[in-house]
């Protein structure tokens, strides 16, 4: 079964391309919703490989309320898979000191600017995060084990 990536955008048009590469160019499997509620609901029940974050969400709720990426990435990291999740920013703010600001009020993984240039290049970012954040989960199950069996 392919990964699951979630795909937050809140324009049709940049989610249909941003699915359309990671389909037929990295094999994913793709959900995009600009629904903050769906998202955290889809995080908390699914396994979800990878998140692809929009900056700049126009009308994305969550319990009623107003939220953009930074502030949505942040709720999923205070979910239980939200730590070790990998959240990558997707972001027309590509001015000096952006990333390193989005970034860090985020705490997301990585930052993409928009438009997409690199395709292939995208793809292969989403797949080394996922093989990291693997690796922590694979660290962190042999710790606890190891622990157990003390």
């Amino acid at each position: 079964m392919p990964d699951l990536v979630l795909v937050v955008e809140d324009e049709p048009a940049n989610a249909v391309l941003v699915e359309a590469i990671l389909t037929t160019l990295g094999g994913f499997e793709v959900l995009y919703s600009d629904d903050g509620d769906e998202i955290l609901e889809v995080v908390r029940e699914r396994p979800v490989a990878a998140v692809l974050m929009d900056v700049s969400l126009g009308h994305t709720r969550v319990d009623g309320a107003n939220v953009d990426g930074v502030e949505l990435t942040q709720k999923i990291r205070d979910l239980p898979k939200g730590p070790n999740l990998p959240v990558i920013l997707l972001t027309a703010h590509a001015m000096k000191g952006d990333r390193e600001r989005l970034l860090f009020s985020s705490s997301a993984n990585d930052y993409v600017a928009k438009p997409i240039i690199d395709q292939q290049g995208l793809v292969e970012l989403v797949k080394r995060h996922i093989r990291a954040a693997e690796a922590v989960k694979a660290e962190i199950e042999a710790r606890q084990k190891e622990n157990d069996d003390r």
